[in-house]
């Protein structure tokens, strides 16, 4: 089975920055989806930080997730939390990491369009030549978003902990479709 990638939408931020990246009326017509995130804020003080993802608007205690972490220095660690009002999206540069660097995240939510929960696994890795070793420099996550009501996926928002996405900030949507 081949599997086709279709870019929905791309997002860059402008200059000022953002205090969001959406995407809005994703089509049905998928099997599963993608989104790619290259991008940092503009919180300083730690090098990375995370970024929140709203489903469909939806902040409700519905989203529950377990992660495990590498710190610079080697250090493994792993947390997990239930019923959160979003999901946690891990490792995103802030502005106190290298000067034009970028985090690079990546998202999967297979079944989108199903009437039941939806599973999102993400892997991101911060970057930067800093040399704190206490700061997290990558994530795998395991996630679960079960709304009271199930329905097809049709909004994903990402919004930064603190402050803005930093200008060039980058997120892409792919569509997904099994071909036989």
């Amino acid at each position: 089975m081949a599997l086709t990638y279709t870019a929905i939408a791309t997002v860059t931020v402008g200059s000022g920055g953002a205090s969001s990246i959406e995407f809005t009326s994703i089509p049905g017509t998928y099997t599963d989806l993608l989104v790619k995130l290259s991008c940092r804020t503009t919180k300083t003080g730690d090098l990375t930080t995370y970024v929140d993802l709203v489903i469909n608007s939806d902040t409700g205690a519905y989203y529950d997730q377990r992660n495990v972490s590498g710190m610079l220095n080697g250090t493994i660690s792993n947390q997990s939390w239930t019923n959160q009002n979003s999901f946690y999206v891990y490792q995103v540069n802030t502005d106190s990491a290298t000067a034009n660097t970028f985090s690079n995240t990546e998202l999967y939510i297979p079944n989108y369009t199903s009437s039941n929960n939806k599973s999102i696994s993400q892997d991101g890795v911060a970057e930067s030549n800093t040399s704190s070793s206490g700061n997290r420099a990558l994530a795998l996550v395991a996630g679960h978003y079960h709304p009271s009501s199930n329905t097809a996926i049709t909004t994903l928002k990402f919004t930064p902990d603190s402050n803005n996405f930093a200008q060039y900030s980058t997120a892409t949507l792919y569509g997904i479709k099994n071909t036989v």
